[in-house]
C-alpha cells in the first residue's frame, strides 16, 4: 500500500503526538495529585500487640421502645479481638506480636451493641434491622509510650432482614457486624494520624 505525501506526514504527527503523551504521562503520573498506595503509618512501626477488647457494656440498663428484648452475645469481645486480629494478619500492614515485642498497642473497649429497627412489614412486624458494634478505640506508639489516636464510640454495622426471602439470623448479622468493626479498626490505625 503506497501513502501520498500528506498520507505519511498524519501518520508521522500522530506517532509524534502518541510519544509526547506517553512521555508527559510517565513524568507526570507518578508525582500525580499526592495520592499514594504507601499507608500512612510511621515507618518504624511494624508490630503490633491488640490487647483484649475489654467488655463494658451495661447489661443491666432496660431496653428502649425500639429494642423490644435486651440482646447480648456471651463473649461477644473475645470475637472481636480475634476479628481484628485476623483483619491486621490479612492485610500486613502491621503484625499481631507479643506484648515484649511490639512497637504498637491497640487497646479497646467493648460498650455497645445496639439493634434499630429500619423497616416495618404491613402488620408492623419489623422487617429489616441494623446492627451497630460501638466500642472505644486507643493506638500506643510503645516505642515513645505516646498514644497517637483515641476513637470515642468507634462504631461498625450492617443490616439484616428477619423476614421474607433474604432473611437470616442475627447470628449471622452479627458476625458481619463485627468484621465491618474489624476492617474499620485497622483501616483508622493505618492511615495518617
Amino acid at each position: 500500500m503506497r501513502f501520498s505525501g500528506s498520507d505519511r506526514a498524519f501518520y508521522a504527527f500522530n506517532r509524534w503526538a502518541v510519544a509526547a503523551c506517553a512521555l508527559i504521562v510517565l513524568s507526570v503520573g507518578p508525582s500525580g495529585c499526592g495520592y499514594s498506595t504507601r499507608p500512612g503509618i510511621a515507618s518504624h512501626l511494624r508490630t503490633i500487640y491488640i490487647s483484649p477488647f475489654v467488655n463494658k457494656i451495661d447489661l443491666t440498663r432496660l431496653p428502649t421502645n425500639n429494642e423490644r428484648f435486651p440482646i447480648y452475645r456471651h463473649a461477644m469481645e473475645t470475637d472481636l479481638t480475634n476479628a481484628v486480629i485476623d483483619r491486621y494478619q490479612f492485610t500486613g500492614l502491621l503484625r499481631p506480636t507479643k506484648p515484649d515485642k511490639a512497637n504498637c498497642r491497640l487497646d479497646g473497649e467493648l460498650i455497645e451493641f445496639r439493634r434499630d429497627a429500619l423497616r416495618y412489614d404491613a402488620s408492623q412486624q419489623v422487617e429489616e434491622w441494623r446492627l451497630n458494634v460501638v466500642v472505644n478505640l486507643k493506638f500506643t506508639d510503645l516505642t515513645t509510650n505516646a498514644i497517637l489516636w483515641e476513637e470515642a464510640a468507634f462504631t461498625g454495622d450492617t443490616t439484616y432482614f428477619a423476614t421474607g426471602a433474604n432473611a437470616e439470623s442475627e447470628a449471622s448479622a452479627l458476625n458481619r457486624a463485627i468484621t465491618d468493626l474489624a476492617r474499620r479498626i485497622v483501616e483508622r490505625s493505618v492511615e495518617s494520624w
